[in-house]
């Protein structure tokens, strides 16, 4: 009953309630709340600070930002969705707050794609030396069921192109980078998708932000080729992954492409099979066939595996590895 009774006094105040309603169409900061809704930032704060205490809201950090949406779990999550299913949407005041809002977005999105255009000479130099990338991603979708997966995550986001790809079929994404940058891009890439089930969060993927046992599906596209322990990032994803969850790797296979490790700061030049295949039962995972997209002068890789759905111990500590 309490928390009942505080869900509905954080939201029976219109701009609280304006303030809900925007969060549950994108994930938002604090000024960009501002910007649309005309009010002072001490006030929209002290706002949000209100529905996130009533367990509305559910507030991230990102450095010096904090991004606010719509609440997953727990009973205030409940009492959020049945709130704003009852918002009327000829409502004339919401229809203006969304308004706003996708001016926001357009903002957002114009400069996401000033930043690529600043940076799509390394990006195409890079995608030119191998398959093409709409190969890469028939081949990652067929690894994977059309339909059932509830949690999905991608390590190492990026753009969230792969938040894109596996979007529509899935119940929840969430996307892990460290960049700013890049999340700014991926975030406005999945507004202009309208996936509003996929959000993404700086994070470390040798610390996931999250319990074990917490997805069905993860995937480390093109990320592990940087990592100064690959071993670590998928002993990390697998604590990650529910029994009878996939894993999926994908990455070069072995090349002698200096330029990437001296232009574009890759610290290993591709994997072999042997080495993901170890990686993968040292963090408890069964290795799958690996797949093969030869291009020219790399070669994208494939590596699947899955946890046992009927696994319950953890996967193998990583100072067991040293003595493999």
């Amino acid at each position: 009953m309490d928390i009942l009774l505080s869900g509905l006094r954080a939201a029976a105040e219109p701009s609280r309630l304006r303030l809900l309603a925007l969060c549950a169409h994108a994930e938002l900061t604090v000024s960009e709340l501002v910007q649309i809704i005309g009010q002072s930032q001490p006030r929209v704060s002290r706002h949000l600070k209100l529905l996130c205490e009533a367990g509305l809201l559910d507030r991230f950090r990102e450095g010096t930002w904090a991004f606010y949406r719509l609440s997953e779990k727990g009973r205030g999550a409940d009492l959020a969705r049945v709130l704003i299913d009852l918002i009327p949407e000829d409502d004339g005041t919401l229809t203006l707050d969304l308004q706003r809002l996708e001016a926001v977005k357009k903002s957002n999105s114009n400069r996401a794609a000033e930043y690529f255009r600043q940076n799509a000479e390394s990006w195409d130099k890079i995608r030119s030396l191998h398959i093409a990338e709409d190969a890469v991603e028939n081949a990652l979708r067929d690894l994977f069921p059309a339909s059932g997966i509830k949690d999905f995550l991608d390590i190492g986001t990026g753009t969230g192109r792969v938040l894109e790809l596996f979007g529509p079929q899935i119940e929840r994404g969430v996307g892990i980078d460290m960049s700013r940058e890049m999340l700014a891009v991926a975030r406005a890439n999945l507004q202009k998708a309208d996936l509003r089930n996929c959000q993404v969060r700086q994070g470390d993927m040798y610390q996931l932000p999250f319990s074990d046992d917490s997805f069905d599906g993860v995937v480390i596209h093109q990320v592990l080729h940087f990592a100064e322990d690959p071993a670590e990032v998928i002993a990390e994803a697998a604590r990650a992954l529910r029994p009878g969850g996939r894993l999926v790797v994908v990455d070069f296979a072995p090349h002698h492409q200096e330029m990437l490790r001296e232009e574009h700061a890759h610290r290993r030049l591709g994997f072999n099979d042997s080495e993901v295949a170890r990686w993968f039962g040292l963090a408890g995972l069964s290795s799958e066939k690996t797949v093969m997209l030869e291009g020219e002068p790399l070669t994208v890789c494939l590596w699947s595996a899955t946890r046992a759905a009927n696994d319950s111990m953890a996967p193998v500590a990583k100072d067991e590895e040293e003595r493999v």
